[in-house]
């Protein structure tokens, strides 16, 4: 059964635009260290999009400009602005953003350890009983049934503590979790984190069903490059805080850029250790 779409956010947006834009986003923390430059990308309804970088590029850091996370990490949104749905939440309170129906799955999977698998679902709902005319007592157990379905390990453990998972286990939990608010958007940071390729594939698999069963719309901010162009329609490379390349996922997969620095595949398709590129120079202009 479908989740109901969170419209919270008002009016809908213009079919032409996009569900979330950043434009022109400038970032500071401490008032002194500039990690993002200037950012501008979009993500439409109903995408899957790939934010792809190296360590330290500011892929993080972009999800916590959204989310209205930065304030409690001394850093702040100095310049540009970030829209959801048409509204301008540049610097909404986190709280706020969640209830607008945006979902952060944050890197580390970020369990209650000491709460059972179903508790932690149920954590994730928590923000729906200050909805108005949000059916919360009726859907809860719906949603919950919804989730399992697509985690059916998280059944078999429901009564067991969070803590006691597996690292792929806490994935779906997290996961899970943020799906129980019932999310329009649903951010994830670094899903493959940590994981056994087995693992990866059946994460990235239930990402896919999200989007083309749920109609959920999915950032994707990943290392793992391969995984995220092959599951997503759209995607974009940063560098230094900037978005140098974008378009389609299958034309960033055959760029030979993205092949050699991010795919380590070189000229003639062998695959190449990080070492031998780390010269890399772009062969194409910055956006």
């Amino acid at each position: 059964m479908p989740l109901p779409r969170n419209d919270q956010a008002g009016a809908a947006a213009p079919p032409a635009a996009p569900l979330l834009e950043l434009t022109n986003v400038e970032v500071i923390y401490d008032e002194v260290v500039l990690v993002l430059r200037g950012l501008s990308m979009a993500v439409g309804e109903g995408q899957i999009v790939a934010l792809l970088g190296s360590n330290g590029a500011g892929k993080t850091t972009t999800l916590k400009a959204i989310c209205g996370l930065l304030p409690s990490e001394h850093g702040e949104v100095t310049d540009g602005e970030v829209r959801y749905g048409g509204e301008v939440i540049t610097h909404r309170d986190t709280a706020d953003v969640v209830r607008l129906g945006l979902s952060l799955v944050m890197e580390g999977r970020r369990v209650f350890e000491h709460l059972s698998v179903t508790d932690n679902l149920l954590a994730g709902a928590h923000t729906r009983r200050r909805r108005a005319r949000s059916p919360i007592a009726a859907g809860t157990r719906e949603d919950l049934d919804l989730v399992y379905s697509y985690f059916p390990r998280l059944r078999e453990r429901a009564g067991q503590s969070a803590g006691y998972l597996s690292g792929g286990e806490q994935q779906m939990l997290a996961i899970g979790r943020a799906l129980m608010a019932r999310p329009r958007l649903m951010m994830l940071d670094e899903p493959s984190l940590g994981l056994a390729p087995l693992l990866v594939g059946e994460i990235f698999e239930i990402i896919q069903r999200l989007a083309d069963e749920l109609d959920t719309t999915i950032l994707i901010v990943e290392q793992n490059a391969r995984r995220a162009l092959e599951a997503a329609g759209h995607a974009y490379v940063m560098e230094g805080g900037r978005i140098v390349l974008e378009g389609p996922a299958t034309e960033l997969a055959s760029n030979p850029d993205v092949q050699e620095f991010y795919l380590g595949l070189g000229a003639q398709g062998h695959r190449r250790s990080y070492r031998a590129v780390k010269r890399y120079k772009r062969r194409k202009r910055w956006l």
